[in-house]
């Protein structure tokens, strides 16, 4: 590996640490020969470093973007039963044993929050906490399992909630996603957002996380793992708003621009044809 005094090698081992800068090498070191490609250098180490970590907190922001709004909606979408304190009500879920799970999740997560309305529960409404409470206090991967649970059916909350994430279809109607479709896209999302909130590596890391694509998004054949790719497509399903998801990917192209003497779209998963699965019409 090439480094140089301007580099500051030792500043980025201090302040970065060797075994986190190492991740971005795994790809340019042979394994068999015990060194690195040839004109390896350590500030391209350092750029991808770079980009991963902008990458991260681009891709954290827009997750963030997608929770607040599927909190929201998920409680409009109960709200059809009319009855403040639903989620205690286990007729509206079909996995009994994991709703009481995320009864007790849901209720260590309450006890320990110090928000005001939640107090204000406390103590003008005997400790009964309405629905659009819980769910403000609930982890994202709470609400990812309260989802996953939900009853199926024309007249039930799952058919309100994604009836607000249709997609288009090859017969260009509006579709709604199957439980299968949306939990596996909330799920993964919610993977990717602890990924960016550990600081963790994102570029040439295999997720085990695989969501389900749409027929004209999928790749064939099929990866064995996941990457970046099949998480940003999850990530346009539940996009907020097209406007919104349209200036994620005009700050994601600049990112992709900027480092592209460093970066290797496969390191992230992508297929030759990735920009027309990412893109939204205006």
């Amino acid at each position: 590996m090439k480094i140089k005094p301007s580099d500051n090698a030792e500043n980025a081992l201090q302040n970065i640490g060797y075994y986190r800068l190492k991740g971005y090498c795994f790809h340019l070191f042979d394994r068999n020969t015990g060194k690195f490609e040839k004109d390896t250098d350590f500030s391209n180490i350092i750029d991808l470093y770079n980009f991963d970590t902008e990458l991260s907190h681009l891709v954290f922001g827009y997750i963030s973007e997608i929770e607040v709004t599927l909190r929201a909606r998920t409680v409009n979408a109960l709200l059809i039963y009319n009855d403040a304190l639903i989620l205690n009500d286990p007729s509206v879920f079909d996995n009994k044993a994991l709703y009481w799970k995320n009864q007790s999740t849901v209720a260590t997560e309450i006890a320990r929050s110090d928000d005001v309305f939640i107090k204000h529960n406390f103590r003008n409404h005997d400790g009964a906490i309405p629905l659009w409470a819980v769910v403000e206090v609930m982890s994202f991967g709470t609400l990812s399992k309260i989802i996953k649970t939900m009853k199926t059916g024309t007249h039930s909350a799952f058919s309100v909630l994604t009836d607000m994430y249709k997609f288009d279809g090859t017969n260009g109607k509006k579709i709604k996603p199957s439980k299968k479709l949306f939990t596996s896209w909330i799920q993964s999302v919610c993977i990717m957002r602890n990924i960016c909130a550990h600081n963790s590596r994102i570029y040439n890391r295999a997720l085990s996380t695989t969501p389900e694509l749409i027929n004209s998004d999928k790749i064939t054949p099929v990866p064995k793992f996941s990457g970046l790719y099949q998480i940003l497509l999850s990530m346009k399903y539940l996009r907020p708003s097209d406007k919104s998801w349209i200036d994620f990917t005009e700050k994601l192209n600049a990112l992709f621009n900027k480092y592209s003497h460093v970066i290797e779209y496969k390191r992230l998963n992508f297929p030759s044809d990735w920009e027309t699965h990412i893109k939204i019409e205006e």
